[in-house]
């Protein structure tokens, strides 16, 4: 799929994520979160939160471990989680 055609799917799956009835479980959360930053933004930045934000300390390692994934992996994957989700 050309980059082009991969962004457009990506932003459309953005859309669609919202479009859930259901609440995903906390490892989709968690990974959509990390394949929508690897996608978006690249390897993970910034300080890894402290131990009390646990959220944040999961919201974070989940994204380092993508570390090293492209861009256009990354989205990828994230469509097909989507996908994967609406059913």
């Amino acid at each position: 799929m050309a980059m082009a055609d991969i962004k457009a799917a990506f932003e459309q799956a953005l859309k669609d994520v919202k479009t859930l009835t259901k609440r995903p479980s906390n490892d989709d959360l968690l990974s959509l979160y990390s394949l929508f930053k690897q996608g978006s933004d690249g390897d993970v930045s910034g300080a890894r939160p402290g131990m009390l934000d646990m959220v944040g300390r999961a919201k974070y390692d989940a994204w380092a471990k993508l570390k090293g994934t492209g861009k256009d992996a990354a989205m990828q994957k994230y469509i097909d989680k989507v996908k994967s989700l609406l059913g």
